[in-house]
């Protein structure tokens, strides 16, 4: 059976916020759910079946901590909320939206988008020396540093080096001296 709900958003700034740059989160929630999504000024319209609008109205409320406050709501947070449903692990997605690991100068907060970014963070905090592997992109390098720069702010160490490899681990060897096995 067909259902139609509907959800007004406090503000202009939150509509946009939820809805993203040319509606492209509002797509990704109709294709992640099923449901249709329209969105009318402040309303949204959410029709579907029972279970996918239901399932679209729950994703939308484990957003609505960013999408209030005017904070664009990304890609990434709409796949982590629904892993969350889906893993039913609702209050650990709390969880990792309030641990924010700091603030930049504009406002804008830093936090851990995933569990498994949340893990990795979680396993920085504890050890004296972790190993982040995985593909490109996923935020390695930059929660490894966030989470040294406030380190160093608390006063946690005296100083901060950041190094870089000197050979890249693929087969691009440069002009180093000998063969491939030497180098």
């Amino acid at each position: 059976m067909l259902k139609g709900l509907t959800i007004q958003l406090p503000s202009p700034d939150s509509a946009i916020a939820l809805a993203g740059e040319q509606e492209a989160n509002l797509k990704l929630l109709a294709q992640q759910t099923g449901a249709r999504l329209t969105l009318r000024g402040q309303e949204l319209l959410i029709s579907g079946t029972d279970k996918q609008a239901q399932l679209c109205q729950q994703l939308i409320y484990l957003l609505q901590e960013t999408w209030q406050l005017g904070q664009t709501v990304s890609p990434v947070d709409i796949l982590a909320a629904q892993q969350a449903l889906n893993t039913k692990r609702q209050g650990e997605w709390q969880d990792l939206r309030q641990d924010v690991l700091a603030t930049t100068r504009r406002g804008e907060q830093i936090r851990a988008k995933t569990f498994h970014q949340r893990q990795y963070v979680q396993a920085i905090r504890k050890r004296p020396l972790t190993f982040g592997i995985g593909p490109a992109g996923t935020g390695k390098t930059y929660l490894a540093a966030v989470l040294a720069v406030q380190a160093l702010l608390a006063n946690q160490y005296e100083r901060l080096i950041l190094t870089r490899p000197a050979l890249e681990a693929g087969e691009k060897l440069g002009f180093l001296p000998g063969d491939l096995q030497q180098r």
